[in-house]
């Protein structure tokens, strides 16, 4: 056992959280549909190719002239090609012609259509480009397949992954544990309006500053599902996100009953925190049994950064040098030779001086969170990125756009969706019943 692993008490049982009731299958009236799509979209496919093949025979007649030279193009081969549209691949063979003087080539059929070899074209790209235009682009193609084919296999389509390629038949030996949290605008009125007869609606109440609910998003994932995507940039395979409107004490009841379904925690797993300094994160670490706490590296800099700007001026060079230093060493586990050196240091002024304080206080309390080259060793991360990145996506991206104001259960519904989503469960929609709003 490392340095960084602490031993304390067993924390206390947790149960895991309660899901919702889940039906055998989707509702009948969604088997209808799929049911319909199935039977039906061959049958949509035949006759979109039908009305291709007839454009394709009236293209033939068309030789295009050369766009720079203006002479008409010599026919040069007519390759097979494909794309993909709402009801499937639909295939075409269009002539080819080229100039060769001006190196110029056209094939008049897919010009005609708008269409691109091997690509998504059509209503079915439009409308992948709306959901990319609010989504990142690998979440809006999931979306995208999941709205507009039913092709799989409904045993596929309706499998709830929290339980395929989620637990583990032993636990890993560790497991990184995140943490972020916001503030919502809330509203205050506990009622909906009513219109009474043909008066208008009574107006709404006024929004008192300082009327929020607090929302904390955690995020879990195993250290050896990082990859390097790049030079020193590293990538998360598989994650799982937790979220709550409630307090500190409830996402972290959440986070263990979590790890507790997914069998990744036991008598032996390091669980890693990484915390941005908040003392919330540290007072509730020790829940867990075997633990590793890691300030963020990039918090701990900017306490740095405080101090240099001070000293050195906002934008100066020296400022960046003496910073970057500090970095330096501190990703090589040099922490106390840093406080050391902070130590020796003689500022004139009484801010400072205070800042020096502060500073070295900050590094010294931390000391036993900044062991970053035993991290890095370890494969553990010295960064909270994971984590705030899973929070801007869960709460930031939906729910905290300008002047936004959310009912606590439109709040607690809306998160509980995006956390579907996020997660890769959204199949399990279909398995839930619709609430009766009568």
């Amino acid at each position: 056992m490392t340095m960084a692993q602490q031993r304390l008490s067993q924390p206390e049982t947790v149960d895991p959280p309660l899901r919702p009731r889940l039906a055998d299958q989707p509702s009948h009236f969604v088997l209808l549909e799929r049911e319909v799509e199935l039977e039906y979209k061959p049958q949509m496919l035949e006759a979109l190719q039908r009305k291709v093949n007839t454009v394709a025979e009236e293209a033939r007649a068309t030789v295009p002239a050369c766009p720079r030279c203006g002479l008409p193009m010599r026919y040069h081969d007519a390759r097979p090609v494909t794309w993909l549209a709402h009801w499937g691949r639909l295939k075409a063979s269009p002539a080819r012609y080229r100039c060769s003087p001006c190196k110029q080539e056209r094939r008049p059929l897919l010009d005609l259509l708008g269409v691109e070899p091997g690509r998504i074209c059509g209503s079915l790209a439009r409308r992948l480009g709306l959901l990319a235009a609010v989504a990142p682009y690998e979440l809006a193609a999931r979306l995208g397949q999941a709205a507009a084919s039913y092709g799989e296999a409904l045993s596929q389509y309706h499998a709830d992954s929290r339980s395929e390629g989620a637990s583990v038949e032993k636990a890993p030996a560790a497991v990184v544990l995140g943490v972020d949290g916001c503030t919502l605008g809330m509203q205050i009125r506990a009622h909906r309006r009513r219109r009474t007869g043909t008066e208008p609606l009574p107006p709404l109440p006024v929004i008192e500053q300082g009327h929020f609910r607090e929302v904390k998003t955690g995020v879990l994932l195993l250290p050896s599902e990082r990859v390097e995507t790049s030079p020193g940039r590293r990538s998360v395979v598989r994650r799982f996100l937790v979220t709550c409107l409630g307090d500190a004490d409830a996402i972290f009841r959440r986070l263990y009953a979590q790890l507790r379904e997914l069998g990744w925690v036991d008598a032996h797993t390091v669980v890693v925190i990484v915390g941005d300094g908040a003392e919330w994160i540290w007072n509730r670490a020790t829940m867990f049994v075997h633990r590793c706490e890691i300030l963020d590296f990039w918090h701990a800099l900017e306490h740095a950064w405080t101090f240099a700007r001070l000293r050195y001026g906002a934008d100066s060079v020296q400022a960046d040098r003496w910073v970057h230093q500090i970095a330096e060493d501190l990703r090589a586990g040099k922490v106390q030779d840093v406080i050391a050196a902070l130590k020796r240091l003689r500022p004139k002024s009484e801010q400072l001086r205070e800042s020096l304080q502060s500073l070295i206080g900050y590094y010294s309390e931390n000391a036993g969170r900044m062991r970053y080259d035993e991290y890095l060793r370890l494969g553990y991360g010295i960064g909270s990125g994971a984590v705030e990145s899973a929070h801007k996506q869960v709460v930031h991206a939906r729910l905290r756009q300008a002047g936004m104001r959310w009912s606590e259960a439109g709040a607690r519904r809306l998160l509980a969706l995006r956390l579907l989503l996020l997660n890769g469960d959204w199949a399990l929609l279909d398995r839930l019943r619709m609430v009766s709003l009568t």
